[in-house]
């Protein structure tokens, strides 16, 4: 069984609670991050700390621990599990409310380990189907738990026989997908979106290997180009890189994964093999 950490105590997954007077509870009011390891090292992790503690400043949180604490907990987490891989997700809670709503003093902490999972290869063979949805996510640079427009976009995305959602704002550009980054070559430029979205560590990363490669460009992606779009992908910490080759009802040119996003792949799983073996 899992053991996870709750407000300063290691306990079994199925001893893990929280008050039913946390605002994380009565408001969704709280941040979290989510991460995995290569080679048994947690990927990036003070990267994902450093944004844990701003998507905890952005809502008006503090973290209850330093960032060296809690990179201290997650190794103990970890060495509680055992797993050869595992997946990490740190959570922040607005803590006891005296009337409701008002955060209290004292947030807390929790760290989730479980082995890590795998996502279908046929998502990695064949390439993936996206839709899009006209929404402006609110305070996007902050990973907070409200998840609803996520969840319920997702399940749209599900009812098309699609895997992702990807949020377009007002003006009709394309900002990022409910639990990705989103990327498009044009040609041999690999473009993103430059703001107004989550700084994906793993983004930030596949950005870094593909300049090596590729010409590289943050921009404005308007909704109007995706027919002018040669290849697509996403990015996270659980899909890796995932080629898109349907948004909606346009197919991208190829049918299937392309070079280019096969190649940026191939460059993220090289870096990640030597993961922690420096």
């Amino acid at each position: 069984m899992n053991v996870f950490y709750i407000d300063g105590s290691f306990v079994p997954e199925n001893e893990a609670v929280l008050p039913v007077t946390d605002l994380a509870v009565l408001r969704g009011y709280g941040v979290f991050d989510f991460l995995r390891t290569y080679n048994g090292v947690p990927f990036h992790l003070q990267e994902h700390l450093e944004r844990l503690e701003r998507s905890a400043r952005l809502i008006g949180l503090t973290l209850p621990v330093s960032t060296d604490e809690l990179s201290s907990i997650v190794g103990q987490t970890l060495d509680k599990n055992g797993y050869p891989e595992s997946n990490i997700r740190l959570v922040v809670t607005g803590g006891d409310s005296e009337d409701g709503i008002s955060p209290g003093p004292n947030p807390r902490l929790m760290v989730m380990v479980t082995q890590l999972w795998e996502m279908p290869q046929e998502w990695y063979r064949d390439g993936v189907k996206v839709i899009t949805a006209h929404l402006d996510r609110y305070m996007p640079e902050a990973k907070s738990i409200n998840y609803i427009p996520a969840i319920l976009n997702l399940r749209e995305a599900r009812d098309r026989q699609a895997i992702e959602s990807l949020y377009v704002n007002p003006l009709g550009y394309i900002k990022e997908g409910t639990t990705s980054n989103f990327f498009a070559f044009f040609g041999n430029t690999l473009v993103t979106p430059p703001d107004r979205i989550l700084p994906g560590v793993t983004r930030k990363t596949v950005l870094e290997l593909a300049a090596k490669e590729f010409t590289v460009e943050e921009r404005e992606i308007h909704k109007d180009e995706i027919r002018l779009m040669d290849e697509a992908m996403l990015s996270s910490s659980n899909k890796e890189i995932v080629s898109v080759v349907k948004i909606d009802s346009v197919s991208l040119p190829g049918g299937g994964p392309g070079e280019r996003v096969q190649r940026v792949a191939a460059l993220f799983q090289e870096y990640t093999d030597r993961y922690g073996k420096q």
